[in-house]
């Protein structure tokens, strides 16, 4: 079993079970008399993300550098130690117990027709209840948002969903609900009353350019900006490449470098299309998985929120108000009181004035950590951003 080695409670647990099933006779020699042996083994990895991928993970198993290597020979033929091995999730093989003893029929009740069992999902992000959530394959992606999440908390509305990890793709709210009711506030919880039921299963995210992966899904919401996110999620996979392929090693750099010009302001039209040749020539060149879907956070947010890589350049607007070389702190002179917070909790003095009299800020000065936004108490600071420009 390979467990990376920042997971300590993972190890913990994986071994404790172990040595558990050890006592009752699980494992070991003979077996119940049977005269099967059967052992496992926790194999702690070195920690790269790119030992997702089997002949990388194999690789890092026999103690060498995790990277991945052309197939074939695949491993079922020459794998471990040049013998031919057998790679699975922890979760596949976890299935098979329930399987033998309920039947083939009894798993394929559960979830979609193609895509039958469970699937589990690490749901965080901007909502109520966050957590590990196990679901039918084909649950509504609505159902695990309100039903389960609790919704978004507050008054904001959900943007998007991510979904498989960093290397999954980013769905926009429009896949996901048409319409709120904002007479139906329950906990301070808005529900929708009408919405696209998107069924999550493998064959549906693929359809809108995301993965099921490792079963992250990340809600995100209207303070949240899908070209920040695409930058962040891009840095991820760049900085966890194994550069053994040039599509891979470069392309996802030059994607980092794209985003990074447009967040600062300093992007060109011409980008937009730029960055897209990379994302499919990085996806279609690349030798293993991660190389593959790394560009999806990037080509769903082209996709689905190009409006927003359009106000990104041509604006020099971030209308999330988050990319800090489009933002700026401004307090307002008929809403301040004078109270100093913003004063005292600003790490570079940017923030000026006597208690009691209105305030000022020094844009020259300001790093736009937005302190003061956060401890001022009467809310008069606000984050101000490019209008957009009338054509």
């Amino acid at each position: 079993m390979y467990i990376r080695e920042e997971y300590p409670h993972a190890i913990e647990k994986v071994s404790v079970a172990i040595e558990r099933a050890r006592e009752y006779g699980f494992i070991g020699e003979n077996i119940f008399n049977s005269g099967f042996d059967f052992e496992i083994e926790i194999k702690k990895g070195a920690g790269a993300f790119v030992c997702g991928e089997e002949t990388a993970l194999i690789a890092s198993i026999e103690g060498k550098r995790g990277m991945p290597r052309p197939r074939p020979p695949y491993p079922a033929q020459r794998g471990l130690w040049g013998k031919p091995t057998v790679i699975n999730n922890v979760k596949t093989l976890a299935s098979i117990p329930p399987i033998i003893v309920r039947g083939a029929e009894w798993f394929t009740s559960i979830g979609s027709e193609k895509s039958p069992g469970t699937a589990v999902f690490a749901l965080t992000g901007k909502i109520a209840n966050s957590g590990l959530v196990e679901v039918p394959m084909g649950t509504k992606l609505s159902t695990i948002i309100y039903d389960i999440g609790g919704g978004i908390p507050g008054v904001k509305k959900v943007k998007a969903v991510q979904t498989g990890g960093p290397s999954g793709g980013c769905i926009p709210a429009h896949l996901t609900e048409l319409t709120f009711d904002y007479e139906s506030l329950v906990q301070e919880i808005y529900v929708p009353a009408n919405y696209v039921d998107l069924p999550i299963d493998y064959e549906t995210l693929t359809r809108v350019g995301s993965i099921m992966g490792s079963g992250g899904m990340v809600v995100m919401d209207e303070s949240t900006c899908m070209v920040d996110v695409a930058h962040f999620f891009i840095s991820f996979t760049q900085y966890e490449s194994c550069g053994k392929c040039p599509t891979c090693r470069i392309g996802t750099k030059k994607m980092k470098d794209i985003l990074e010009k447009i967040i600062e302001g300093r992007g060109e039209m011409e980008d937009i299309d730029i960055l897209e040749e990379i994302a499919i020539t990085v996806k279609n060149g690349s030798l293993c998985g991660l190389g593959q879907t790394a560009p999806n956070p990037v080509l769903t947010t082209l996709r689905y929120f190009r409006d927003e890589y359009v106000a990104h350049i041509r604006d020099k607007r971030c209308p999330a108000k988050v990319c800090k070389s489009l933002i700026w702190y401004e307090i307002d002179p008929e809403s301040c009181i004078g109270c100093t917070q913003c004063a005292q909790n600003c790490p570079v003095d940017a923030v000026t004035g006597k208690a009691k009299e209105l305030h000022t800020i020094d844009q020259e000065r300001c790093i736009k950590c937005g302190m003061c936004f956060q401890v001022c108490p009467v809310s008069a600071i606000h984050k101000e951003t490019n209008e957009p420009r009338v054509r």
